[in-house]
């Protein structure tokens, strides 16, 4: 029988490779940093023989001519490249992709199927750096948000929690790792509503999001410009409980906030959280483990990692 083994939480950033040697908080970045090793070192060691990555897209595979809510990698799947991250064709298991595509339909969860998935940094970040030199193929799930409306976040978690009965359910002794990328705090300098822009900046970024397919790196320097010139918003006390509520095992408690409330606590790139309570529904919101948190106005984000390891809690079990 398949199952899940391990579950990780970690932040991403791609200022985190184009901006080291503007970082300050040298220590806090070193310490992110190695807690990703760390995270990679537990997925080794936890034996997966496959990664459901859960991120988010930041218009380089979507645009706003078509947004599902969540989206699966079924067949090939081809990294943008970004700011030195992967580029190119990943390393995929179709037949896994879509036997899990399946099964989360018989469960009642239709994710949207792309037989040519192109991600960026929402997953290939995690790739990078977690899956580093890992023989261990990725089946992206992509949830949407940014587009508003987005997926409410006991959606979220219903989608999680029928991913880990998809993966019982299927045969053989696979070993799946699941993975979610982004968050936590902080806020991205373009419109939380695509139809309202402000000022020419939004305006810019709206035009990207609507004209990018197929086209996207010829905004992307622009787009640059405007996210590294963005003042940091971060909010660690959101960040510190929401951590310490994962240790507990209750982050099941998160699942009745609104888009609204996520962005007003947690800035609107705070919306990935979604795929930290899709992670921990598919563990079962059993109780983790932080393994680092860093504050990172460099980076513009509440940087952090965790695990969720279901031995680990069986074996602390009386």
């Amino acid at each position: 029988m398949a199952r899940i083994v391990l579950g990780v939480g970690a932040s991403h950033s791609t200022l985190m490779n184009t901006h080291w040697d503007k970082v300050v908080h040298t220590g806090r970045a070193e310490r992110f940093r190695d807690a990703l090793d760390e995270a990679r070192e537990a997925v080794a060691a936890s034996g997966a023989d496959v990664a459901v990555v859960i991120g988010s897209n930041h218009f380089r595979g979507f645009w706003l001519d078509l947004i599902p809510a969540f989206t699966l990698g079924v067949g090939e799947v081809i990294a943008s490249g970004e700011a030195g991250t992967p580029e190119g064709p990943q390393r995929t298991d179709p037949a896994f992709a879509r036997t899990l595509a399946r099964h989360l339909v018989e469960r009642g969860t239709e994710a949207a199927l792309s037989a040519r998935l192109q991600i960026d940094h929402g997953q290939t970040h995690a790739v990078q750096y977690v899956l580093r030199d890992l023989d261990v193929p990725v089946v992206p799930l992509v949830v949407n948000v940014f587009a508003a409306p987005l997926p409410r976040l006991d959606r979220c978690a219903e989608l999680g929690r029928n991913i880990a009965a998809a993966i019982d359910a299927m045969p053989g002794d696979r070993r799946v790792a699941v993975i979610a990328s982004g968050g936590l705090s902080h806020r991205l300098p373009w419109p939380s509503d695509w139809s309202d822009p402000h000022g020419e900046d939004e305006e810019f970024m709206v035009g990207a999001w609507l004209n990018g397919r197929g086209d996207w790196e010829r905004y992307d320097g622009r787009r640059r410009e405007i996210i590294t010139a963005a003042r940091p918003v971060i909010s660690p006390e959101f960040d510190t409980e929401f951590l310490a509520t994962l240790e507990r095992g209750g982050l099941e408690r998160y699942l009745g906030l609104s888009s609204e409330h996520v962005e007003e606590v947690a800035g609107n790139g705070g919306q990935e959280l979604r795929t930290w309570l899709t992670m921990a529904a598919a563990l079962g919101f059993v109780p983790g483990r932080t393994l680092a948190y860093a504050p990172m106005p460099e980076w513009l984000t509440g940087m952090a990692v965790a695990l969720i390891d279901p031995d680990a809690v069986r074996g602390a079990a009386p």
